[in-house]
């Protein structure tokens, strides 16, 4: 017998329609329930324990890059063990999180949050107190592992607790926060550095996590929804081996391969990861065959649309990591900005970045759908603007405007594609989702500082303007191609399978998904 479909769920309740008839014995509309408009409230608590999490993360992705260099003198570090302080962070958050995701359907999402917040709270106090460079590594990876547990529950719970518009509202937020945090944290980073808060230099910038983490651990268990009863399933260990192997042999020496002038293990490390990844595929699809729950249900991806979602995804975060990463070299390296100084220079992006994540629902809703597509288009001239900039030594009155629209057009580009890859997956793969974006996001950036950050140091010897032109140019490329996937996102018909274990269940085909975000 051929299971029947899952209906990828739309965010927007059905409109009435106007001619039928109304019928005499249906029951009148019941009036607005206050205390419906309580929950509704508490929905948006939910939020102000959810995001700063996420934002803590996003911030020390970023704010420990401009307190390298005091980092250095402090602790005496050689150049290698400074890349591992910062990736080592990067490393263990980027290949667990799909991982915590799967923790986060089996043990409940506010369980599983509140853990991660706690872990991520005190790896933070272990980081700001560590005495050598070792235990600052240590910690570091500790960070990412706790980080990779806690960001996966944020998107999740908005996932389940938010519909329609206010759920659109909601990944607005969480989008401004996912990347706008990135660039907040260069300036952060650099004003924590450079106030030296009694002398205690790079530390202020993880001992500033403590105070939020505690009272964000106390609030959680109050505000966030209940965890509900659920069925305990086995981890599958073979599958996070597998997968972490796979995702552990891309990052790797993408993270540490330039810095150590890419010696011979970095080919046949990359060589694994397809190897890894598709022996992954294979043992997921049988363990789903055999009634079991694999760390990942990769049925998910034979959404077409999903897929093209992902993609773009992937390539946004790749040029917009590589723009926070070339810039502040040319900034700071080639002209000699301090670090507070290069990270204010990213402030009218972030500010663009948030306005377009949080304001596009305003459009009309017929363009909705296609706002993730003229955003990218509209990121093309803004990066070539930038580098038209570096090229003539650099303006800051003139870069305040291209860096702006920059902001918005890469907000436009992200924040309506959370909710379309959203969308595309029934409520019971919230989890799943949310481990995917995280994920993707994290390969982006990446994947973006490797390649591109590559190429501008390989040309900044022969002039750092020249060198961002060509990231840039390289960039407005990749941005062409992010603008068709985000196309195809939303032309493809979604294929939907029935995600139950115990059968594979049998593909079908829904129409083209609904605009995931439309605002009545």
């Amino acid at each position: 017998m051929t299971s029947s479909p899952t209906f990828i769920p739309s965010t927007t309740a059905s409109s009435p329609d106007p001619a039928a008839s109304p019928d005499p014995a249906a029951p009148r509309p019941a009036r607005p329930d206050p205390a419906a408009a309580r929950f509704d409230r508490r929905r948006w608590l939910v939020l102000l324990v959810l995001l700063p999490g996420q934002a803590m993360a996003a911030l020390d992705a970023s704010a420990v890059n401009v307190a390298i260099p005091d980092m250095g003198r402090s602790l005496h570090a050689s150049g290698s063990a400074l890349q591992l302080i910062v990736s080592g962070y990067t490393l263990a958050y980027a290949v667990l999180l799909v991982t915590g995701a799967r923790l986060g359907d089996d043990l409940g999402y506010r369980r599983t949050y509140v853990a991660g917040l706690a872990a991520f709270t005190l790896a933070s106090a272990a980081c700001a107190v560590a005495p050598v460079t070792g235990v600052l590594i240590a910690a570091r990876v500790l960070q990412g592992t706790a980080a990779a547990l806690m960001v996966p529950q944020v998107l999740s719970v908005l996932q389940r607790e938010f519909v329609g518009p206010e759920r659109a509202r909601a990944l607005g937020l969480y989008a401004a926060v996912l990347s706008g945090g990135v660039a907040a944290g260069q300036v952060l980073g650099g004003a924590l550095v450079s106030a030296d808060l009694f002398g205690s230099g790079w530390r202020l910038v993880f001992a500033v996590n403590l105070p939020i983490g505690v009272v964000l651990m106390i609030a959680a268990p109050r505000i966030l929804p209940v965890d509900g009863p659920r069925v305990r399933e086995r981890l599958d260990l073979l599958g996070v081996a597998l997968l972490s192997g796979g995702l552990a042999a891309l990052v790797l020496p993408l993270v540490l391969g330039h810095d150590e002038g890419w010696p011979a293990w970095t080919i046949p490390t990359l060589a694994a990861c397809p190897v890894l990844v598709g022996a992954f595929a294979a043992h997921a699809l049988r363990l789903r065959s055999r009634g079991g729950q694999p760390v990942l249900d990769v049925v998910l991806l034979a959404d077409p649309g999903l897929r093209a979602g992902l993609v773009g995804v992937l390539l946004t975060m790749g040029c917009w990591a590589s723009t926070l990463f070339a810039l502040t070299l040319f900034l700071q390296i080639g002209l000699g900005y301090s670090p507070i100084g290069s990270g204010l220079t990213f402030v009218a992006a972030a500010v663009g970045f948030a306005l377009a994540s949080l304001q596009w629902g305003r459009l009309p809703a017929r363009t909705h759908r296609w706002i993730p597509t003229a955003g990218r288009l509209l990121a093309v001239p803004a990066y070539l603007g930038v580098g038209l900039l570096a090229r003539a030594g650099w303006s800051d009155p003139g870069a305040v405007p291209v860096m702006f629209i920059l902001g918005v057009a890469l907000g436009c580009g992200f924040s309506p594609s959370i909710g379309q890859i959203a969308a595309r997956v029934a409520p019971r793969d919230a989890g799943a989702a949310s481990g995917l974006v995280a994920t993707t996001t994290q390969i982006g950036f990446v994947v973006g500082v490797a390649t591109f950050g590559s190429l501008y140091l390989s040309r900044a010897p022969r002039g750092a303007g020249e060198a961002l032109f060509t990231i840039s140019a390289a960039a407005a490329v990749v941005l062409l191609a992010a603008a068709a996937a985000a196309a195809r996102a939303v032309t493809a018909r979604a294929v939907t399978a029935r995600p139950s274990t115990g059968t594979a269940g049998t593909a079908g085909t829904a129409g083209p998904g609904p605009d995931p975000a439309r605002r009545p």
